[in-house]
């Protein structure tokens, strides 16, 4: 399938205009999780996890993990070092997950400094992949123009920065605006994901993962009507 129209049949579905799986193991989902210094070890861990174990279930969906720039070694908040192999190709993504990490440190690692990086923010804002935020990640999204009269949430902490940019905050725990996801704080980044697996693979596949994974999705997901 052509990507722009993978995608495209995916928004109708979560819309409730579509009700067939869009992912398939001869064309499966494609997800890159960006990492870069100071990102929040669960905000990307949870998607890793739960995108991974469907890829491996079903052979349905790739996740690799990607900077913004060229292959590095990056250092978490909490000291996990993490060797990242490649960079972000907007090309090689469907699905584009941007976690959070250091929003309080406006001068150390985090997303400040990703936001601070004008060429990812442009190349963020013209891409095609689906873009997925999770926690202070959706900050990233803001700054590339992404949430700019839109519905979206974030980490309690950044809600009323999102809201000063422009976004219209919903305080659900993952919001789907149909070409726009984005998660509230940290453990959302779970919820994000099976929401994902949801929308790309169907509910079975969802289900599936989280009886192996042991982990309930919490709240609705708000969507757009």
């Amino acid at each position: 399938m052509e990507r722009r129209a993978f995608l495209k049949a995916s928004a109708l579905s979560a819309g409730g205009l579509a009700a067939a799986p869009v992912a398939s193991a001869s064309s499966p989902l494609r997800v890159q999780v960006l990492m870069f210094d100071g990102v929040e070890e669960q905000d990307f861990a949870g998607p890793v996890e739960v995108l991974g174990l469907v890829g491996k279930m079903t052979g349905r969906v790739v996740v690799s993990q990607v900077t913004t720039g060229r292959p590095a070694v990056v250092t978490c908040t909490y000291g996990t070092r993490v060797d990242v192999r490649q960079g972000w190709s907007p090309r090689d993504a469907d699905v584009l997950v941007v976690p959070g990490g250091g929003y309080t440190d406006r001068t150390g690692p985090g997303v400040h400094r990703v936001n601070a990086d004008r060429r990812f923010l442009a190349a963020l804002a013209s891409a095609e992949a689906l873009p997925v935020g999770v926690c202070t990640g959706v900050m990233v999204l803001s700054a590339a123009g992404l949430t700019k009269g839109r519905p979206a949430t974030t980490h309690s902490g950044a809600k009323a920065d999102l809201a000063a940019q422009g976004a219209t905050v919903v305080d659900a725990r993952v919001v789907d605006d149909g070409t726009l996801i984005t998660a509230g704080g940290i453990t959302s980044g779970l919820d994000a994901a099976l929401w994902v697996v949801e929308r790309f693979l169907g509910a079975q596949a969802a289900q599936r993962a989280e009886t192996v994974l042991e982990y309930e999705r919490r709240g609705t997901v708000w969507r757009k009507s």
